[in-house]
């Protein structure tokens, strides 16, 4: 059992507790061991399979992920790694789980799903981002989110709430 999180390692997760631990994984802060890196990575994994799935559907396109990369990031790191045609949307945990959802993507793929949701073929991509891009998207991310939660709702036996 040594490569598994105790129940006390998940529940300091779950709380936002910071966990006593090795820095295995050289990461400079935030103190998370490779297990905690490994087991957020798996979560990530499920996460995202379940929102890929909920966007599929959405947009009735094949949608591909890649395996998850787990860092701890300060805001202005995220600001830098990420130019100004980026649109970020975050959706906040009110129970069960402290934190948020960022996603990121690149302002052409923001058209291509608004255009695809609106019934095209996803190459209506021309002129400036609208609130009817920002709407779509963000009403994506709401669904691909709430699919997640409730994935992870079954997963920890505990009620997640966005």
């Amino acid at each position: 059992m040594g490569d598994m999180l105790s129940q006390a390692e998940i529940d300091a997760l779950l709380n936002g507790t910071p966990l006593d631990s090795p820095n295995d994984a050289g990461i400079n802060s935030g103190d998370l061991h490779i297990q905690e890196i490994d087991a957020l990575g798996e979560i990530g994994n499920i996460s995202m399979g379940t929102s890929a799935t909920t966007l599929f559907t959405l947009l009735n396109q094949k949608v591909i992920i890649t395996t998850p990369r787990v860092s701890v990031s300060t805001w202005s790191e995220i600001a830098n790694e990420y130019s100004k045609s980026h649109v970020a949307i975050e959706v906040q945990y009110i129970n069960g789980l402290i934190g948020s959802n960022l996603l990121v993507i690149k302002e052409h793929d923001v058209k291509v799903i608004t255009d695809l949701m609106m019934g095209g073929d996803g190459n209506n991509t021309e002129g400036e981002l609208s609130d009817l891009h920002l709407s779509a998207i963000s009403e994506a991310m709401n669904q691909m989110v709430g699919s997640s939660s409730t994935s992870m709702s079954s997963m920890f036996n505990k009620r997640i709430d966005i």
